[in-house]
């Protein structure tokens, strides 16, 4: 076998290096040397080795063993094991020596890691996504706030949104960057502002933003918009705005559904009383609603019928209500039939009507087994369920319908209102829908508390009592009220001692009822105990503020109790929260009585036609001695009330102190049409007859009053003197003879003179007898 000559027969360089790159490289079949020849070879043992070849390359026969030459040639070759001699995931070093994956030769790097760069400032581009993210993120925020009620602060969110996105656009504008600026957030951000400006009632700046969203031709739904302005107008009730808006979107065939808003037209319509416009709307509106929106249809047709009763078409309005009551039956719909029918005076029709409205069922009254196992859970979980309050409110809403329908049709719907009651409450009684917790359910049982005050209206006290007496056995809420009436009605009939009982009833079953606190009250101030009423009207107050009966009692106690400073901070009080007569006489009276009679005046003329109160101010210029003003009062008085009889006497007695006779014939005139028993009022008006000369006229009427009145010793002494006047001596000396007989029987120990002045009605009767 020939070999490779030591001038050529051995690698070159190219060739060691290929070698050396490849894991087998040090291998070869054939050894290098002069006239040898290259055999193969045997294994060796670890302690032998075989001659080294001509490339310098130490063969041994234990290939890769540690020791031998091969396995020194492979330390300086990658670590890497060649052969499957070691189980996979073993190796024979120290894990702890060899070095782990470190690209980046880092590995002599140990301690703390580096500090993080700073990041770079942004980019132009990037502060207006930024600056656009914030707005998004106001826009938000406004709408939350708005849904919490909180319509300041979602308006200030807006407001500010609309700030940043006009700086974001002229940013963009200014960088070159106008195709990167946001339509829709644009858009976004000033409809918020105006939804946000219409529920703040900014209705001014509201109409502004939406008529910029409208007129933006980039925006190509936004004429829809125009539905929200004329919602806007008609909230200010300037319709025919709202009209000429709503026309604008119906007549526009882009808004398929647009023929709604002649709903909103009828609506107008209705307010402005225009009901047959009203009805054409309605009925075009129903015409373009397609069937399967029954619900809308069912609304539109019960406003139709709301306009037929508002024209007094109620045959019309019955053929409509009658309509959706068959389909889908609704409270509200059959209350408005029911009046219809009341209205019509069938009492058939409203007795069936009624039995229909307690068949109603509706999703807001739950059965009775679904409210008591929501009665455990529903304060421990749902601490404020949105669609349980919806259904209580349904439900309340539905209990006032059925009794006022009650109340309603009770006393005309059979012969007699005591059948009718009963008809009432038996019916709620046997109705399921009342949702019955006892024997008598909580409808039935106002309905009874109804009859009793039916009772009281016609002045049957001793069967309304009875009544209320039977709530005592009932529950302590209708215990406590009725308690209350009766304490109330004792009190009106006087009877202190079994109204206090009641009083204390009522208060012992619910110390949180003002009423009940004022009417015990009202019992401790008619014994004249003004410290305790005084301190049971605060304890009502201190339960409801504006309880107006205790506000005003408390004024009277304090007033009683000589605190007129304190009375009248109640009573100015209580003029902030109503308009009364009665709290302004008081107010008045308080100043009078601290002698501040400028301020009096001033609170009296503040209820310029209540006679009392004018009568009261001529009483104060009276004792100012302005009689100028006191006068024109008195009058004032006399013109409102012509039957105050303390007006009337300060009037005659004003002209009589004038010497205008005439005049004050006809005020005494008045007072003895008033009081016809009453002999002074005769006499005064005979007197005024001869204070002016009509002597004749003086002496008959004089003569009627002694025929009417024998006993009366003043009107013969009257006609001793006129007669004496006359020249009539005969019948003078007679009647002095009469005279002198009654002042006999009555026990009189004078004698009579012409000169002894004698007093009648509150004039004086001077020599001649003639008042002065």
């Amino acid at each position: 076998m020939g070999g490779f000559g030591s001038g050529g027969g051995g690698w070159n360089d190219k060739q060691q290096q290929n070698e050396d790159d490849s894991l087998y490289g040090g291998f070869s079949s054939t050894s290098v040397g002069t006239g040898g020849v290259a055999t193969g070879y045997a294994p060796q043992s670890s302690i032998q080795r075989p001659p080294p070849s001509s490339n310098g390359v130490q063969w041994g026969g234990g290939w890769g063993a540690p020791g031998t030459q091969a396995g020194s040639m492979l330390k300086t070759m990658d670590a890497r094991p060649m052969t499957s001699n070691r189980a996979s995931g073993y190796q024979s070093r120290n894990p702890a020596s060899q070095s782990g994956f470190d690209p980046l030769n880092q590995g002599h790097m140990h301690g703390q890691a580096l500090p993080l760069q700073k990041r770079a400032d942004n980019s132009p581009e990037e502060q207006c996504l930024e600056m656009e993210k914030k707005v998004n993120t106001l826009i938000e925020e406004s709408a939350m706030a708005a849904l919490q009620k909180d319509f300041p602060l979602a308006l200030e969110k807006a407001i500010e949104a609309g700030k940043k996105e006009r700086w974001l656009c002229k940013e963009r504008e200014k960088l070159g960057l106008g195709d990167q600026i946001n339509i829709d957030l644009t858009y976004s951000v000033h409809f918020n502002l105006a939804v946000q400006y219409h529920n703040s009632q900014c209705y001014t700046e509201a109409i502004n933003t939406y008529t910029l969203i409208v007129r933006n031709k980039q925006y190509a739904q936004s004429g829809r918009l125009r539905v929200n302005m004329g919602n806007i107008y008609y909230e200010q009730k300037k319709y025919t705005y709202a009209i000429n808006t709503y026309t604008l979107i119906v007549r526009n065939k882009q808004y398929a559904q647009s023929g709604r808003l002649r709903v909103n037209m009828g609506n107008i319509y209705y307010e402005q009383k225009k009901y047959t416009y009203a009805i054409k709307m309605y009925k075009t509106a129903l015409d373009q609603v397609p069937p399967t929106g029954k619900d809308l249809r069912f609304k539109i047709t019960r406003n139709i019928a709301n306009a037929y009763v508002k024209m007094g078409q109620y045959q019309d309005a019955l053929n409509h209500y009658e309509a959706i009551m068959k389909e889908c039956p609704d409270m509200q719909t059959g209350f408005n039939l029911l009046l219809c029918y009341y209205v019509l005076r069938d009492k058939d029709k409203m007795k069936r009507q009624f039995l229909k409205l307690l068949q109603i069922r509706t999703a807001s009254v739950a059965d009775e087994e679904e409210e008591e196992e929501g009665e455990d859970t529903e304060k421990e979980v749902l601490v404020d369920d949105g669609l349980l309050s919806e259904l209580r409110e349904r439900r309340k809403q539905n209990a006032q319908f059925i009794l006022t329908a009650g109340r309603l049709i009770a006393p005309v719907v059979e012969s007699d209102w005591e059948k009718g009651f009963e008809f009432v409450v038996s019916s709620l009684k046997q109705s399921r829908v009342t949702e019955l917790k006892q024997s008598n359910s909580r409808l039935a049982s106002e309905m009874e508390m109804c009859w009793a005050l039916q009772y009281l209206k016609h002045q049957k006290y001793n069967r309304a009592i009875e009544c209320l007496k039977a709530f005592e056995k009932k529950d302590k809420e209708l215990k406590a009220r009725a308690a209350c009436n009766l304490s109330y009605l004792y009190f009106l009939e006087g009877d202190i001692e079994n109204g206090e009982v009641y009083a204390n009833m009522s208060v012992d079953a619910d110390k949180y009822n003002a009423k009940a606190l004022v009417n015990k009250g009202n019992y401790l101030y008619v014994k004249h105990d003004y410290d305790k009423a005084k301190e049971f009207y605060l304890e009502a107050l201190s339960v409801e503020a504006d309880c107006v009966e205790a506000i005003y009692n408390l004024g009277l106690a304090t007033k009683a109790l000589h605190q007129y400073e304190e009375s009248l901070r109640v009573f100015k009080r209580l003029q902030t929260m109503i308009e009364s007569v009665e709290v302004i006489y008081q107010l008045a009276n308080l100043y009078d009585a601290i002698g501040r009679h400028d301020m009096a005046v001033e609170w009296f003329k503040k209820a310029p036609t209540d006679p009392a109160i004018l009568a009261r101010l001529g009483t104060i210029y009276a004792k100012e001695d302005d009689e100028s003003q006191a006068f024109h009062y008195h009058l004032e008085a006399y013109r409102y009330l012509p039957v105050n009889m303390e007006v009337i006497n300060w009037l005659g007695a004003y002209f009589v102190k004038n010497e205008v006779y005439e005049k004050a014939m006809k005020y005494f005139e008045r007072a003895s049409q008033i009081q016809p028993h009453e002999v002074k009022w005769q006499l005064l008006v005979a007197s005024c007859y001869r204070r002016i000369g009509a002597f004749p006229q003086a002496k008959k009427m004089y003569e009627d009053i002694h025929r009417k009145h024998p006993d009366n010793a003043e009107c013969p002494r009257y006609l001793v003197h006129l007669c004496k006047e006359m020249g009539l001596n005969d019948e003078a000396v007679s009647y002095h003879k009469v005279l002198a007989k009654l002042e006999k029987r009555q026990g009189a120990q004078h004698i009579y003179s012409p000169g002894a002045p004698g007093t009648q009605g509150g004039y004086v009767d001077g020599q001649d007898g003639q008042p002065q």
